[in-house]
């Protein structure tokens, strides 16, 4: 820092101020020697600021480095001289290692999708934010000089990165205006362009839309020569940052924070917008907008059944919405398995063998959720058997045995997780039911099956209405015939094509066409919704 000719940043300006005040009492043969001692600390530990936070940060990928080396090594001069570029630009305009990684953390910390750069100087800082989008991200960079698109572009190439970024040359706010135009929105807009028009990009932004009413502005610079706040300041740039910074800071719609890293960056978040009505449909309930509302953090679920099939869908559905899922099955090898595949995807899971026709296996099923985690939010009872017979053929033993699982099992399931939330005041309980409750699916028959699962609605009903009052509500799903192995076995498979030409869709359910359903049910945006049979069958019901 203290080779520089003129001192640019804060910190620099700190080195300098520091730096001459030493000297002075150096030569001065009256300052107390402790002054002296604390001007030396003053400057060791200001001049060696800049250096500290470059060698503790990460270092930057390989394009990002050769980028960087390209840059600094450039003429720059020549380029301008050759007639190349507009404006003859100084190498130490590019964006340093430190504050390219720091725009990389501020995307990911943001999770932003979509931003939009105006004014790059070669591409650094685009690349540096590229890096931190998601692989589906997009990142529309401004640049006033065709020149750095081309000088860029090699090394966006390289990157895997690259194909993220689209750079737009020629005048940044023809480009501000074409985007809005378009009804495009940002998660986070990155200003680092010509100081006096500032303003102008700012105003142009957030009244065209197209920040994200949760998104971001960043601008660079602005504490350009740490001069800004000076009264007296006569650079016409200081003077307008100085001008920017006053206007945003009293302005209603924003809060703003400056952080002092080399030349100063400032985030900008949005706060109130005028001329709407700011109620819980504009800023979500709780401030949650929808998607949010359906995420399922912190919540504990068990799901039944859940060793393959629709449980195990159920379970990665609500595993990836974010909660712990205590995986439920009569076979423990295929409840570890699901359990396995959870983990692997980063979700908190936990097998749990149970045959929940039992009364003690469901008991120890619900005790030993709530001593590994505490809670039990969401109870989704899949777990079901069907047995086809002719109804003058079917045995006590056989409607015994589905009546078991499916009725009273789901019974007993509903009762031991509905005392838990009952006590919480706050649960969600999922029965899977089947579009058997609503006709009687052919040409098949299953009497015991249809019977019961028409008792799991009537239950889920019933159940529904007594507890909700009191914070739990009970819903089903009903699914249509699901593709699942055991539809082509031996004995279904001649009844598919039948069945096909009774399906509206014309195809057979998928499990995953079941996920979002539960996952709605299990979060907090269906809160109003109790005692609902939820069908799902393509249409076949109608027919």
């Amino acid at each position: 820092a203290q080779t520089l000719k003129v001192p640019d940043t804060p910190v620099e300006v700190l080195v300098d101020l520091l730096t001459k005040a030493r000297e002075i009492a150096a030569s001065s043969g009256n300052v107390p020697e402790e002054l002296t001692s604390h001007l030396k600390k003053a400057v060791d530990i200001a001049s060696g600021l800049d250096d500290y936070l470059e060698k503790m940060t990460t270092q930057e990928s390989e394009p990002l480095a050769e980028l960087y080396e390209k840059t600094v090594s450039h003429d720059w001069d020549q380029v301008h001289k050759d007639g190349k570029t507009m404006f003859r630009l100084p190498k130490e305009c590019i964006t340093g290692h430190v504050e390219g990684q720091t725009l990389k953390m501020l995307v990911r910390m943001s999770q932003a999708k979509k931003i939009l750069e105006i004014g790059m100087f070669t591409g650094y800082g685009a690349l540096s934010m590229a890096e931190g989008l998601p692989e589906d991200g997009c990142l529309v960079a401004c640049e006033l000089e065709p020149y750095l698109k081309e000088f860029a572009q090699p090394i966006f190439d390289k990157s895997p990165h690259g194909k993220k970024i689209t750079v737009k040359t020629g005048s940044a706010m023809d480009t501000l205006k074409e985007l809005a135009a378009a009804g495009e929105q940002f998660d986070m807009v990155f200003i680092d362009a010509d100081k006096n028009n500032y303003i102008n990009y700012y105003n142009f932004i957030l009244d065209n839309n197209l920040l994200k009413l949760r998104g971001v502005i960043c601008v660079d610079n602005s504490l350009f020569k740490a001069k800004v706040y000076l009264k007296d300041t006569t650079d016409s740039n200081g003077l307008a940052l100085r001008e920017f910074n006053q206007f945003v800071s009293s302005d209603p719609r924003v809060e703003q924070v400056i952080i002092p890293l080399r030349d100063g960056l400032s985030v900008i978040c949005q706060v109130s917008v005028s001329e709407v009505t700011d109620d819980e449909v504009f800023r979500g309930v709780q401030g949650r907008p929808i998607l949010d509302r359906m995420r399922l953090d912190g919540k504990v679920a068990y799901v039944t059944g859940a060793g393959q099939g629709i449980g195990r869908a159920f379970a990665h559905a609500l595993g990836e919405a974010g909660a712990k899922v205590a995986v439920v099955d009569l076979d423990k090898v295929k409840a570890e398995a699901v359990s396995k595949e959870l983990s692997l995807k980063g979700i908190n899971a936990v097998s749990i063998t149970a045959d929940i026709s039992k009364s003690d296996d469901v008991q120890k099923m619900i005790d030993s959720i709530v001593s590994k985690w505490g809670a039990i939010h969401i109870g989704c009872n899949n777990a079901g058997v069907n047995m086809n017979s002719a109804s003058e053929d079917t045995s006590l033993e056989e409607w015994d045995q589905t009546f078991n699982v499916n009725l009273r099992g789901t019974f007993m399931c509903c009762q031991a997780a509905g005392r838990v939330m009952l006590k919480q005041g706050y649960g969600k309980i999922i029965n899977t039911a089947s579009m058997a409750s609503l006709i009687v699916p052919h040409p098949q028959k299953q009497l015991s099956y249809n019977t019961s699962k028409a008792g799991v609605v009537k239950l889920t009903q019933t159940l529904g209405t007594e507890w909700i009052d009191r914070g739990v509500r009970v819903n089903c799903i009903s699914p249509g015939i699901v593709d699942t192995p055991l539809i082509h076995s031996e004995s279904l498979r001649p009844l598919v094509q039948r069945w096909l030409s009774d399906i509206p869709a014309g195809r057979l359910a998928q499990v995953t066409d079941l996920q979002a359903a539960v996952v709605y049910l299990a979060s907090d945006a269906s809160d109003y919704m109790t005692g609902h049979n939820l069908v799902i069958e393509g249409g076949q019901s109608l027919w």
